[in-house]
């Protein structure tokens, strides 16, 4: 059974329809990279299936239910979790305080604050610290453990690397393959191509809203995703519900 299946998912900003038509499915433990442009509508697409961006049309059924009509805070209630661009944290509080404030509202299950402290060991020797006082790659380390904390099913990561250095990208992919042990199911938005096809089991390139192409990264090659990416190719895709 899947664990999540979008059909023909439409949203909008205003008049300008930013996810057109998209459908996909994600099994149990699945890892799935979205890939395109900027404006290509990946925030967006993540953004409405976390419930913060209201759908235009189309449903999202997570573990055989579907959502329409769910908040972000039902959605994340049965286990779904995002971390968004830009980590948003509580910047005048410590590192600790941002984990139990995302405590309070968690599911049961495996992650708690000893475990994402193990899984994340950059920040033990930060947890007294501020979170606006953190590097960009100890942000992120946070902003991912945040949402651990609530023992997502789900875990829907924006713009994994942007703006870190390639020491911090590093440092938190290292960090997600301790979560990937776990069998957390992963969306992620990911510009480092090199970094998408050694991580994610499959990659799907938007452009301007829809899906154009969608494959095992094993089966695809580089150039034909950055082809896609640019829009060089625009043939319809097949299929990609299971």
């Amino acid at each position: 059974m899947n664990l999540l299946d979008i059909h023909q998912l439409d949203a909008r900003h205003g008049l300008l329809q930013a996810v057109r038509g998209v459908s996909l499915s994600l099994k149990p433990g699945e890892r799935l990279a979205l890939v395109g442009a900027n404006g290509a509508g990946k925030t967006t697409l993540l953004r409405t299936l976390a419930g913060i961006h209201p759908a235009a049309g189309g449903r999202v059924v997570f573990d055989g239910q579907d959502l329409s009509g769910h908040s972000a805070h039902q959605r994340a209630a049965l286990g779904m979790a995002l971390v968004p661009e830009g980590r948003r944290l509580f910047g005048s509080m410590t590192v600790a305080e941002n984990l139990q404030v995302a405590a309070s509202a968690g599911r049961r299950g495996p992650w708690h604050f000893d475990s994402v402290v193990e899984a994340l060991p950059q920040l033990k020797p930060k947890l007294k610290a501020l979170a606006s006082a953190l590097s960009g790659g100890q942000q992120q380390a946070v902003a991912i453990g945040r949402a651990l904390m609530t023992n997502p099913r789900l875990l829907l990561l924006d713009e994994v690397s942007l703006g870190l250095s390639p020491a911090a990208v590093q440092g938190v992919y290292d960090s997600l393959a301790r979560v990937v042990a776990m069998q957390t199911t992963l969306i992620l938005v990911e510009q480092d191509l090199q970094r998408t096809f050694a991580f994610a089991d499959r990659i799907v390139c938007l452009l301007e809203g829809r899906i154009v192409a969608s494959g095992l990264t094993r089966e695809l090659t580089r150039e034909e995703v950055m082809d896609h990416y640019f829009g060089h190719r625009r043939q319809a895709p097949a299929p990609q519900e299971a």
